[in-house]
């Protein structure tokens, strides 16, 4: 009876370590006082070809419909949490400016090294709604990883 016990109690512990573990790993989805720049993709002007603005993720979405490619504007990923090359592509980020709360959806098409976001004009405009951005070159964000609403 002790062992069934034991083992019961050692299942039980295991079973919290792993929700913990999981929930942890959602939580690493997201991230707050990151940089945002503006890069110059100009999607709209290169009829959103990925391979055009040698975008890393063209490797595996540049034959996505265009539907696909224009239905969120583009960003270059490196913030400090989340996924990173490949398993980056394709992700949706809803970004908000911490100074204003104004949020945008984007699409990671692309990667960067610095440790923020690069976001195409327009959605760096969309989020800069007290123009400091245009000012200093750089928006502080927060991001979320989200499902995209196809």
């Amino acid at each position: 009876m002790v062992e069934t016990v034991g083992a019961r109690t050692a299942a039980a512990a295991l079973a919290l370590l792993l929700l913990a573990a999981c929930t942890s790993a959602a939580a690493q989805q997201a991230a707050g006082g990151v940089t945002a720049v503006r890069n110059s993709y100009e999607s709209s002007l290169v009829n959103w070809d990925l391979r055009a603005v040698s975008a890393y993720c063209a490797t595996w979405d540049a034959d996505m419909p265009l539907e696909w490619r224009q239905r969120y504007g583009w960003a270059a990923f490196c913030g400090p949490v989340g996924p990173r090359g490949e398993a980056s592509c394709g992700r949706c980020l809803a970004v908000t400016n911490a100074a204003t709360g104004a949020e945008v959806m984007v699409m990671v098409l692309d990667q960067c090294s610095f440790g923020g976001l690069r976001l195409d004009p327009f959605v760096f405009t969309q989020l800069d709604t007290d123009g400091h951005g245009v000012v200093t070159g750089q928006l502080t964000v927060s991001y979320q990883f989200v499902d995209c609403q196809d």
